[in-house]
C-alpha cells in the first residue's frame, strides 16, 4: 500500500472515532470588518490544493464563476469563494482547492492554506447555537479546546454555497414525478432527520412531503441521539417499542456534537433501539465511507442529492420492518 493511500485511509477510519480533518484557509480581508478569518471545510471533501492555472473565461457564466480549468483530462469549473463570502483578496489568487462532494467537482480560489487539524466533533458549534443560521456558515469550529482565547474557524457550507452559485434552472428540484408512490408508515410514528445544512433539510422536507411522509428535524447527531432516548423512554411507558414513535433514522454524516457514524453505532448497540432502520444521506462518498456505513450498521447509504434514490433507500430500509 503507498503512502498515500496509508493517509487517506488513516483519515477515513476518523469516522469512526466522532473525529475529522478540518482543512483550515483564508479569503483575504473581510468588506465589513476589514480582518482575515479562519475559514475551514473537511479535507475529506478536498480533493487537492493546486497552484492557480490559467482559467478559460466562459462566456455567459453565471455571478461568482471565474471560468473552468482542465485538470487530468477533466474540466471543472472555478468559483470566487472570496467573493461569494464575503472578502477581498490583496492580490490575485495563487491557490485554489479542488473538491468533490455532492456528485460534483469544482474548484474555489483561496489566498492562503494554513493547516488541517484533526477535531472532535464536540469542539463543532451548530450555526443556530452560534447565531448564524440561514448564512454559508453551517457550524464554528473551537480549534483550542480550552475555555480561554479559543481560535475559532468557520465551517463552510458547502450544500449551500453550490447552491448559491448554481444557476437557478439547475438547482436540485423535487419533483413529486420522481419519488414514486407515497409512503405510509405505521400511525403515530414518524422519520427523524438529522443534518445540519439548512439548505439540506430544505431539499427534504420537500422531498418527505412529496412521499406524504411524517417527519421530525433535527440539526445535529446529538439532537438526533437526545430526542430518540426521549422518544425510546415515553414508548416504554405506554408499552410499546421505538418503532411506534419512530420508523427510521435518516441521518447527514458531518454533524456538530456527534457525527451520523457515531449516531448509527449508538442506535444499533442499544438493545432495545437497534431494530429502529438507519439510512444515511451525505455528500460524502467513496468507497471508505461506503465501508464504515456498513460496519456501524446502517441500514442504506444514499449520496446527497436525488429525491428518486432517497426515495428508493427509504423504501428499502421500511420494508425491512414488514
Amino acid at each position: 500500500m503507498s503512502p498515500s493511500q496509508h493517509v487517506v485511509d488513516d483519515r477515513a477510519n476518523l469516522t469512526g472515532t466522532n473525529r475529522f480533518e478540518l482543512l483550515l484557509f483564508r479569503l483575504g480581508a473581510n468588506n465589513e470588518s476589514g480582518q482575515s478569518e479562519l475559514y475551514g471545510i473537511n479535507v475529506l471533501k478536498v480533493r487537492e490544493i493546486v497552484t492557480m492555472p490559467t482559467v478559460t473565461a466562459v462566456a455567459g457564466a453565471p455571478k461568482y464563476s471565474l471560468g473552468v480549468v482542465q485538470l487530468r483530462d477533466q474540466v471543472i469549473p472555478v468559483f470566487d469563494l472570496p467573493a461569494i463570502v464575503g472578502c477581498k483578496l490583496p492580490a490575485a489568487p495563487t491557490l485554489m482547492l479542488v473538491t468533490e462532494f455532492g456528485r460534483t467537482t469544482q474548484a474555489f480560489t483561496v489566498e492562503s492554506v494554513d493547516d488541517i487539524v484533526r477535531l472532535d466533533w464536540n469542539q463543532v458549534i451548530s450555526a443556530e447555537s452560534s447565531g448564524t443560521s440561514q448564512s454559508l456558515v453551517s457550524s464554528m469550529a473551537r480549534l483550542d479546546d480550552t475555555a480561554d482565547n479559543t481560535r475559532l474557524a468557520q465551517v463552510l457550507d458547502v450544500e449551500a454555497i453550490l447552491q448559491m452559485v448554481t444557476p437557478e434552472k439547475d438547482r436540485h428540484q423535487v419533483d413529486p414525478k420522481d419519488v414514486g408512490e407515497q409512503i405510509t408508515l405505521k400511525p403515530g410514528s414518524v422519520v427523524l432527520v438529522a443534518d445540519d445544512s439548512f439548505v439540506a433539510r430544505s431539499l427534504l422536507e420537500q422531498a418527505l412531503k412529496a412521499m406524504n411522509i411524517p417527519y421530525e428535524m433535527v440539526k445535529s447527531g446529538r439532537e438526533a441521539w437526545d430526542r430518540l432516548n426521549v422518544l425510546k423512554a415515553a414508548a416504554e411507558a405506554e408499552g410499546k417499542t421505538i418503532l411506534d414513535k419512530v420508523s427510521l433514522m435518516l441521518t447527514d454524516l458531518e454533524m456538530p456534537e456527534m457525527d451520523g457514524f457515531t449516531l448509527t453505532r449508538n442506535i444499533k448497540q442499544d438493545t432495545r433501539m437497534r431494530v429502529l432502520p438507519v439510512v444515511i444521506h451525505s455528500s460524502l462518498s467513496g468507497s471508505a465511507n461506503e465501508d464504515h456505513v456498513r460496519s456501524v450498521g446502517a441500514d442504506g447509504y444514499v449520496a446527497k442529492f436525488s429525491a428518486e434514490e432517497l426515495a428508493s433507500a427509504l423504501r428499502k430500509a421500511l420494508s425491512k420492518l414488514k
